[in-house]
């Protein structure tokens, strides 16, 4: 027999989930404007204050669960962990707001030279590819799907560190080139971490084991 509670974990699960979607629509917005030299600041800012309201709204279904049915442990878990989640979530909408307002604000990668774009463009497609993957993480509780953010993630660090390295050996770089393109390069990077997260707390969901895939 279904517990009343089920019920609004169900409820609950399909909340965290939409917010995923959402989460990664803005991003996928976002860093394509940024590469592509597009202003997507007011798609993006919408979607990022869709997810602020999500958050809370998930707090609430979260905290109203708990005063009402006194969930046991198991159960409690997957309360924590789906708030957790929510706020990653809000993150990915805050950072894709932050990449395309630095696009709008300093014309992108419009003054950049050819590396750049491609840099980022790439250094971008691996991120995208990890919020897909705890996002997919998540849906299914795949564990193993959920670990293997751990290369992608090493190789995003490491890609953060080569781009600020050669950005000092390039002199001739403009001022409005390198401001945009740095801060947007560690908003991927946290990004990536904010994916790494997500996918520590769906093995924690699944197992109950606590893991670090960093």
């Amino acid at each position: 027999m279904q517990r009343l509670l089920d019920k609004g974990l169900e409820q609950l699960t399909t909340m965290v989930f939409k917010m995923g979607e959402v989460a990664e629509k803005a991003l996928s917005i976002s860093i394509g404007g940024f590469v592509r030299g597009r202003d997507t600041s007011e798609d993006v800012r919408e979607l990022s204050e869709i997810l602020v309201t999500m958050t809370v709204e998930v707090e609430e279904k979260s905290f109203g669960l708990i005063a009402k049915y006194q969930p046991v442990a198991s159960d409690l878990r997957i309360i924590n962990s789906y708030m957790k989640i929510a706020y990653d979530f809000e993150r990915y909408g805050r950072y894709a707001w932050d990449i395309s307002y630095i696009s709008k604000r300093f014309k992108g990668l419009s003054d950049c030279e050819e590396w750049i774009p491609e840099f980022i463009g790439d250094m971008g497609e691996k991120v995208l590819q990890m919020v897909k993957i705890s996002i997919n993480a998540l849906k299914s509780l795949d564990t193993e799907l959920a670990k293997t953010v751990t290369k992608t993630e090493q190789e995003v660090d490491d890609m953060y560190f080569q781009y600020l390295g050669k950005l000092v050996e390039e002199a001739g770089i403009t001022n409005e080139c390198t401001v945009s393109s740095v801060l947007v390069v560690r908003y991927l990077e946290r990004i990536a971490d904010h994916a790494t997260y997500i996918t520590e707390a769906v093995v924690y969901i699944a197992t109950g084991e606590k893991v670090t895939l960093r």
